[in-house]
């Protein structure tokens, strides 16, 4: 009798493990991965696998959303999917907006916005609403003044005045960390700082406000934000246990949540 319990329990454990309904999500490691990371038991315990798969570039995550290989991402703001599904013709959507990871700008060589010095050279991201967002950090900074209308799809062509005479490095956002020694300064992604060992609070020479309109979010193709299996994700990563684990994982305000 026992031994037909025993198996009786084995097959409905099979069966609630095959019955699990499999959810691909994509993300850069820190802390979006992290942060998947820690809803997984969460949702297996409502029938989902959560498979987190880790990318490192800002393209092919979006690639893979958009050619159904992956269900959603979670890595971008909503400026940067907007600009990606005009450039590319894709059909992405915000299914929520989760967290906010402030710009900021950072030197290994100066610890005063006042210290950088003429002709400095700053790297900033290449991706076109990135840059954007770097320069008009920097133009707030009152370092650079930016032509009239010039927005999030600014480059270097659009500023109009620069006291200093500084020089602009545009180079890919994941090597901006990595460059940060051979230039004067850099304005670096959130997601990329952090891994770095860079805080916005304690190292960043000047730091996004906290009212960033670049709220990170969960992204998917459009029609797919209405599934069971999203609504879970967002309403585990929406969670108290989320909220308190990046107040306590990022104390310095390097990731603030929305909700």
């Amino acid at each position: 009798m026992k031994k037909i319990i025993a198996l009786a329990g084995i097959a409905l454990l099979a069966t609630s493990v095959f019955a699990q309904k499999v959810l691909k999500v994509g993300a850069t490691p820190e802390p979006h991965a992290a942060v998947l990371n820690l809803v997984k038991e969460d949702l297996a315990a409502k029938g989902i696998d959560l498979q987190v798969i880790e990318f490192t570039d800002y393209v092919t995550p979006n690639d893979a959303v958009e050619a159904g290989d992956i269900d959603a991402n979670y890595f971008q703001h909503i400026p940067y999917l907007d600009s990606f599904n005009k450039e590319k013709g894709y059909h992405l959507v915000n299914a929520a907006g989760i967290h906010v990871e402030p710009f900021a700008l950072y030197s290994g060589k100066i610890k005063k916005l006042d210290d950088l010095k003429k002709k400095a050279t700053i790297a900033i991201p290449n991706d076109p609403t990135n840059e954007g967002r770097a320069l008009l950090l920097l133009q707030e900074a009152g370092l650079i003044t930016l032509k009239e209308g010039s927005g999030i799809t600014a480059t270097p062509l659009d500023i109009k005045k620069n006291p200093k005479k500084l020089k602009f490095k545009e180079i890919e956002a994941a090597s901006l960390p990595r460059v940060l020694g051979d230039v004067d300064a850099a304005v670096i992604n959130g997601n990329y700082a952090i891994p770095a060992g860079l805080s916005a609070k304690k190292d960043g020479l000047f730091v996004e406000g906290s009212s960033s309109p670049y709220v990170n979010v969960i992204a998917v193709k459009a029609g797919n934000e209405g599934k069971e299996e999203i609504k879970a994700l967002v309403e585990a990563l929406k969670s108290d246990k989320v909220k308190n684990y990046i107040a306590e994982r990022y104390p310095n305000g390097e990731v603030v949540v929305v909700f």
